[in-house]
């Protein structure tokens, strides 16, 4: 039976050039990139190469990237390492603002930061999966360090106002004369970066996390860019992981060489290539929903019609997204029913609920992410296996 994947926001396959980038490094290219020998110094190189092509794909500087095993390891150093910073600073309580609908990586971070004894302020949104800017202008003051917000969500592909946030959170410095470096503003652009600008000059913003394999990049490998502050050593977060010192200190630990090299290739053809494949992917998703709704006309579109063009959150009226995912997953078709980091728990879907949909409806809600590898072939087969499902 031919396997038909359709759940990309998950995480997806390793481009073939992306591939051969990554396989010298696992057998004759082996140095420690911490060892001054020959050996070691090869692979410092390919590093320092790597960190300039992730760099060079957000508009970035060479030493504003630090690699880490993981989005969520970067998302936690974003969190976590400003909160170890400014507990030095004398601020209480201190305050992190996030969305209601963020990755998993900041929601249980930050829960477990509120244990901490750290304000945590929870932006709600609106149906279409938007922030509620008045709430965040009325949740700023003196003692928040850090807003979080991320930059398209990973269940309903909603895309936020990032630079309109970071203009209202610029806008209070300036009235409260308050100067750089808080509050930090961090977005986690994992599901944008393949189709979004990602600049961070124009974002505006302090701290952006980035993936591997949500590119066609390998698993295990993540990178966090942290604004630097112009002639000064000053660093805006503190290292939570410590010991060698690698990444300018802050994220010690033996680099994932091959893996670092591989997500650099990866994002470098993602750059190249995001236009075409936004548009291709694009009009492969309009094409998928006006065939779901000719054959099953009550469904409805989850979130925004302002989203990423990979990802549909879709409702199918009265019918079980459980049943549905698993008959689909018998025939060869592979969907969801929401995050990936969440799908083993049976807790409905914090981000379908965030938008105001009930409970009825978020059991009867299944995400189709589709990537650059889809063909109209595949969507039409899929069809044919869900009219016989619906």
């Amino acid at each position: 039976m031919k396997k038909i994947y359709f759940d990309c926001a998950a995480t997806t396959p390793i481009d073939s050039t992306v591939k051969k980038a990554m396989l010298p490094y696992f057998s004759e290219k082996f140095g420690n990139p911490s060892s001054l020998h020959s050996f070691g110094q090869e692979v410092m190189a390919a590093i320092d190469d790597s960190r300039e092509k992730i760099a060079r794909s957000i508009g970035a500087n060479f030493h504003e990237i630090i690699f880490t095993g993981s989005a969520t390891e970067a998302n936690n150093l974003a969190l976590r390492g400003a909160m170890k910073f400014f507990n030095n600073q004398k601020i209480s309580p201190l305050r992190i603002i996030i969305s209601a609908i963020e990755h998993e990586s900041i929601l249980e971070t930050a829960r477990s930061l509120e244990k901490e004894g750290i304000e945590i302020i929870y932006l709600p949104v609106n149906k279409q999966g938007i922030v509620d800017l008045k709430k965040l202008k009325d949740s700023l003051n003196e003692r928040t360090i850090l807003i979080s917000i991320m930059y398209a969500n990973n269940e309903i592909g909603t895309i936020q106002p990032i630079a309109e946030i970071a203009k209202i959170i610029s806008e209070f410095k300036k009235g409260e004369k308050i100067s750089f470096p808080y509050p930090l503003f961090h977005t986690d652009a994992v599901q944008a970066f393949q189709f979004l600008n990602c600049d961070v000059e124009k974002l505006s913003v302090d701290l952006m996390t980035l993936s591997g394999h949500k590119i066609y990049g390998p698993k295990g490998v993540g990178a966090l860019f942290m604004k630097h502050i112009p002639n000064s050593e000053f660093q805006i977060l503190n290292s939570i992981i410590t010991g060698g010192g690698q990444e300018f200190g802050l994220r010690s630990g033996t680099e994932n060489v091959p893996a670092i090299v591989g997500f650099a290739k990866a994002a470098e053809l993602a750059v190249k290539n995001r236009k075409k494949e936004s548009e291709k992917i694009g009009q492969l998703t309009n094409y998928f929903w006006q065939k779901i709704k000719k054959i099953f006309p009550k469904t409805e579109i989850n979130g925004s019609r302002n989203r990423l063009p990979n990802i549909l959150n879709v409702y199918f009226s009265n019918r079980r997204a459980e049943d549905l995912l698993i008959k689909l997953d018998l025939a060869g078709v592979a969907v969801s029913s929401g995050s990936a980091c969440s799908s083993r728990s049976t807790k409905l879907s914090y981000v379908l609920k965030a938008v105001g949909c009930d409970d009825k409806r978020i059991k009867s809600s299944l995400r189709f992410s589709f990537g650059k590898f889809t063909t109209k072939k595949e969507i039409d087969e899929v069809i044919k296996i869900m009219e016989n499902i619906l």
